[in-house]
């Protein structure tokens, strides 16, 4: 044995692995042909310190020169899964069976790498097989479990992991998955027994105890949840899971205090992934204090944690591209993942609000479809899930004469949703009965009594599960039910599936199809309908001249608009914009930096709260610099919610896209500024087209980047245009679709009574 490898073995019994890698790989270099033997030892050590992308590297290195090696093309495989390179370890483990067939280990991996790329036949195929050759193995009960809980066979899965906990008692892994599948299928009374009985036999096992508040959580058993983990804190004050999960319960009612519990918990356990990604979301959610700041110490941890994406779950990706968009750092965003990966997964996973932040990334027809295609992933299985999980339903209600039709959304009261759609609280017709669903966290509001003073039935459930919501919602016998929130905070889309009303449809609040075949309608007007139904879901209702209408209780003359143009006070235009950084790209900002440069002397004025931050300004200087733009040409003014009175300080808006504005697009025009928008195919990118038009102003509204540069220039040479805008805009914004409220109202409860007693569009078994 050579120096290196004495020195190695040396190292390895004294406990200094990192010393034993360094001698491994020094002795490897200097000799190649070294035995397999050594490069094993490498690979082990190296996997052992998680670093395994230098572990893959060195047993590919050590394959090239033993090719037919089993333990090497196993563990490279292993490596690779760690690497969530799934596709390129099948072919690994393939060659490691076939060289040693009875050797169970690779097809293990195999099977559970198969679970991971979603070709769960396959991979029920394989453990089948390993339980046939190992009937006694609790793992690969268990893994068969998982299989087919996947596949949605949640009974026989159930009993695979009751098979695999009985042939071993401490299986704590069984447990929890049994426990999860429960907890998915929201039977919380046999999970809560579950969990009891395990511990019982795992008393120490802190997964299980932990897993007590997520089945609560779940089941939206939220007040029982919080007084358990505050039954644990003090007698536990440092353990890190408990903190986690009050941070996680709290945090859409008390940021400060969820702030405080997912520092602690990160403090006391840094290297949970989990808990450190939850860490990022806080921060940047958090509305307290130095919001920019927030931002920024949420980026840098992100950025912190980009060498452990190997690591990351759909959670995570979520997270950190959540907090990368925010800053417009889109290297960071690429590194996260593609288009269609990321979006597929999320899918995949239940996680519907992460698609939100795909629709600023379609640039081609293939991603309108890919994106489409995406919430109908989401949908199937909502739906299959849904299916699973019966609720109660009353039988049909005798006929009254009346439609009682149902708003779901948490957003009705001071919030966009609520000012857009006031005017159907404002003018109830009386052939209806309308009830709104919400499950606000937050305290009520002017607007949310206003609109229980109007209305049927305001039912506001705070603790509820998305199963007992969709029965409490069917209970009340509606003849059709709009949801108005999508998957934004605090909205449970979720309930749709269940279909508790016999017609359903979207409107407002997200700016696509949900995804849900059980959502029937999705309501548009002329403009916003995208140009091709495969765009959509579902069938398009469309309104006779508006989706939306400006609510009078809000969009009121309290902001002034100022009587000089900011061009004649400063001498130079002055573009802007106060839309969410979500909507931004490279390619937006590269546009509005275009125009600025084509447009002597002008700035871009960024009214948003992440000017304030350090990074969210320079990556937004380096676009603006890439079209000759330099940093003091860009104004940066960081405010939330007061930002109305910031327009009179901006000449013309530029819109994003292909996402583009909707409540901005109203403010600014309400403020006196006109906008130059991008129309495209799909709904989400003719919202301001939508509200352009209905104002008179469809002639702002650009089909091409070369025609939006021409209209912004311009506007910003036609100064009487824009003096008379400021001067009348309020005034034709009234006379226009848009604030004709009444009529507004008139025609959506029509096409409401249409809808129900018609059903245009649907199958006549619909």
């Amino acid at each position: 044995m050579s120096d290196r490898l004495n020195a190695a073995q040396a190292a390895l019994s004294a406990g200094r692995r990192d010393e034993a890698i360094e001698h491994l790989s020094a002795a490897i270099a200097e000799d190649p042909a070294r035995t397999v033997q050594v490069y094993r030892a490498l690979v082990v050590q190296l996997y052992n310190a998680g670093r395994f992308a230098e572990g893959e590297a060195a047993a590919a290195k050590g394959l090239e020169r033993h090719p037919r090696d089993y333990d090497l093309l196993n563990t490279r495989g292993v490596l690779l899964r760690k690497l969530r390179r799934q596709a390129e370890a099948v072919p690994l483990f393939e060659a490691a069976i076939k060289l040693q067939p009875k050797n169970l280990a690779a097809q293990q991996n195999l099977g559970n790498v198969l679970i991971d790329l979603n070709e769960l036949t396959k991979a029920e195929a394989m453990f089948t097989k390993l339980i046939r050759l190992e009937p006694r193995n609790s793992e690969y009960h268990r893994q068969l479990g998982r299989t087919l809980s996947k596949l949605g066979k949640i009974e026989p899965a159930l009993v695979r992991l009751r098979t695999a906990i009985s042939v071993k008692r401490d299986n704590a892994d069984a447990w929890l998955d049994m426990i999860g599948i429960l907890n998915e299928e929201l039977r919380t009374a046999e999970a809560e027994e579950a969990i009891d009985k395990a511990l019982a036999i795992a008393p120490n096992d802190l997964r299980l105890a932990e897993s007590k508040a997520m089945v609560m959580r779940r089941a939206g058993d939220l007040t029982r949840c919080e007084a358990f983990l505050e039954e644990q804190l003090p007698a536990n004050p440092n353990v890190p899971w408990i903190h986690y999960q009050l941070g996680m319960l709290v945090a859409d009612r008390d940021r400060e205090r969820a702030n405080y519990h997912l520092e602690k918990a990160y403090q006391l356990d840094p290297g949970r992934l989990e808990t450190a990604t939850a860490l990022v979301e806080t921060w940047e959610r958090s509305r307290i204090g130095d919001e920019g700041a927030f931002i920024e110490k949420a980026y840098q941890l992100a950025l912190s944690l980009l060498p452990r994406r190997h690591e990351f779950t759909d959670a995570a990706n979520k997270i950190l591209t959540d907090v990368f968009v925010r800053v417009a750092d889109y290297d960071a965003l690429d590194a996260v993942g593609d288009f269609e990966t990321l979006g597929r997964s999320w899918a995949r996973h239940g996680r519907h609000t992460a698609l939100l932040k795909q629709l600023a990334r379609v640039r081609t027809d293939a991603d309108r479809l890919e994106l489409v295609e995406q919430h109908r992933i989401w949908g199937r299985d909502q739906e299959a899930a849904a299916a699973r999980r019966k609720i109660a339903r009353p039988a049909p209600r005798p006929a009254d004469g009346k439609i009682r039709l149902g708003f779901m959304s948490s957003d009705l009261r001071q919030h966009p949703v609520g000012y857009f759609a006031m005017p159907l609280f404002d003018h109830v017709d009386p052939r209806f009965e309308v009830y709104v669903y919400s499950f606000n966290q937050g305290q009520p509001d002017a607007a949310q009594r206003h609109i229980e003073s109007r209305i049927k039935a305001y039912r506001w459930w705070r603790d509820i599960g998305v199963a007992k919501a969709a029965e409490n919602i069917a209970a009340d016998q509606l003849d059709i039910l709009i949801e108005l929130g999508g998957s934004t905070h605090m909205n449970k889309l979720e309930v749709m599936a269940y279909r508790p009303a016999p017609v359903q449809a979207s409107w407002l609040g997200y700016p696509h199809s949900a995804g849900l075949s059980t959502i029937d309608y999705f309501i548009c007007d002329p403009f916003s309908r995208p140009t091709k139904d495969e765009y959509l879901v579902e069938t398009p209702l469309v309104m006779p001249h508006t989706w939306l209408a400006l609510g009078q209780q809000f969009f009121v003359d309290r902001h002034a608009i100022a009587p000089d143009m900011p061009s004649d006070r400063n001498g130079f235009v002055t573009y802007g914009t106060a839309n969410n950084p979500h909507k931004y790209s490279r390619e937006v900002l590269r546009q509005w930096a275009r125009v600025v440069a084509a447009t002597p002397g002008s700035k871009f004025a960024f009214v948003r709260p992440e000017a304030s931050g350090e990074s969210f300004r320079r990556n937004i200087e380096k676009q603006f610099a890439l079209e000759g733009v330099s940093a003091d040409r860009i104004i940066w003014r960081a405010v939330r919610g007061a930002h109305l009175p910031h327009y009179n300080d901006i000449d013309i808006t530029l819109d994003p896209f292909p996402l583009t504005g909707g409540t901005t697009t109203t403010e600014t025009l309400w403020m006196g500024v006109p906008l130059v928008s991008m129309v495209g195919e799909a709904f989400f990118e003719r919202l301001s087209y939508s509200i352009l038009s209905n104002a008179g102003f469809g002639d702002l509204c650009a089909k091409s980047l070369d025609e939006y540069l021409e209209i912004a220039l311009k506007l910003a040479a036609d100064v009487e245009r824009r003096r008379e805008f400021r001067a009348t805009i309020r005034d034709r914004l009234r006379a226009s679709p848009l604030g004709q409220t009444e009529q507004f109202a008139a025609d959506f409860y029509a096409m409401v009574h249409r809808a129900v007693t018609e059903r245009p569009g649907l199958k006549k078994t619909a």
